[in-house]
C-alpha cells in the first residue's frame, strides 16, 4: 500500500495501465526528473508492480496487472471482514 500511496509512483502505474512505456515517456508524461523518475521506477520493480523489458539504450517498463488483481483481492477480503465484524471488540 505504501508503494502506491506516492502520487508520482500512482502516476506512473496508472500511466502503465494503459501502456508499455520507457523512461523518457514517463518523463515527458510526468514531468518529473529523470533520476527521481527511476527512483521511483525501481521501488515499483522492487515490489513486483512492474516488468522491464530492455530494448537497445531504452528500458521499457510494463504494469503486472496479476499482481494488482491479488492486492485488489486482499483488500476486498480485508473489507468484508470488517463489515462482518463491526461489533466485535475485544475488552481491555
Amino acid at each position: 500500500m505504501r508503494v502506491l500511496a506516492d502520487p508520482l509512483r500512482l502516476r506512473i502505474v496508472t500511466l502503465l495501465a494503459r501502456e508499455t512505456l520507457c523512461t523518457t515517456h514517463l518523463v515527458e508524461e510526468t514531468g518529473a526528473r529523470q533520476t527521481n523518475l527511476s527512483n521511483h521506477l525501481r521501488v515499483l520493480r522492487e515490489a513486483g508492480l512492474v516488468d522491464t523489458e530492455p530494448c537497445g539504450r531504452f528500458t521499457y517498463y510494463r504494469l503486472k496487472p496479476e499482481v494488482l488483481d491479488t492486492l485488489a483481492g486482499q483488500f476486498t477480503s480485508l473489507a468484508a471482514t470488517a463489515r462482518t465484524h463491526t461489533e466485535s471488540k475485544r475488552s481491555c
